[in-house]
């Protein structure tokens, strides 16, 4: 469990939408009896921190017991920083930090939300990393960190002969929220379709913690079936 500072003063929010190009529905594929994101819920309401899945789907909300229907948002950073300046808006609990985990991300543990949360007393974002498979390096929706190890300095799917495998978790600031709203969006988060790169290309700093977990993200049929080998 947690320490209690965790549980008082955070909050892991999952985006979760049913369009995914990649995979549709994949949100509400049934997994031994339980939906994709039931599962991903599930596993970050055992850390006890608050948690909640935002979506703008009436669907995946009744899938868990926590939700929050948003509005229309391009990508789930957005979502996660609308709903939190939601929070401020109405005077709602005031976190101080959030944890953005992914709704695919079904292997998530506590220790990656620990990491994730451990960067945010020098960053306003922050994100965690694990080791390449040399097969992975070759995949193009494998996601690519560029780090010195403590900072994020680029993201990319495209073939590298170097570069970490990026895990879809983000640590934010309460004071994050603004910033990516108000920012910028460059032609290459169009084309590399990650929209983290609008936090670099505006000047915010990821800082960028180490994990020896490995997690499968459901990005597409073949990761599932993949997954569903290695939990046999």
């Amino acid at each position: 469990m947690l320490d209690k500072k965790y549980l008082l003063d955070t909050a892991i929010l999952i985006p979760a939408r049913l369009e995914s190009e990649r995979y549709p529905n994949k949100m509400l594929v049934d997994i031994g009896g339980k939906s994709l994101i039931k599962h991903v819920y599930d596993k970050c309401k055992e850390t006890g921190i608050d948690t909640y899945v935002i979506t703008d789907s009436e669907e995946i909300a009744k899938e868990v017991e926590y939700s929050i229907i948003t509005g229309k948002a391009d990508n789930g950073t957005e979502r996660c920083c609308k709903t939190m300046k939601g929070f401020y808006d109405l005077n709602m609990i005031l976190y101080d930090y959030f944890i953005n985990v992914q709704g695919d991300m079904i292997d998530i543990t506590e220790n990656m939300i620990r990491s994730a949360h451990s960067k945010l007393d020098k960053y306003l974002v922050s994100t965690i990393f694990t080791d390449m498979p040399g097969d992975k390096l070759q995949d193009k929706n494998t996601v690519k960190m560029i780090s010195n190890g403590d900072e994020a300095h680029w993201f990319c799917r495209a073939s590298l002969e170097y570069g970490y495998h990026h895990l879809g978790v983000y640590g934010y600031t309460k004071e994050a929220a603004n910033l990516y709203i108000d920012s910028v969006q460059y032609s290459a988060e169009k084309k590399e379709k990650l929209e983290q790169l609008r936090w670099i290309q505006n000047g915010v700093r990821i800082g960028a913690e180490y994990v020896p977990d490995n997690c499968i993200e459901i990005n597409t049929p073949e990761d599932l079936a993949e997954w569903k080998v290695l939990h046999k």
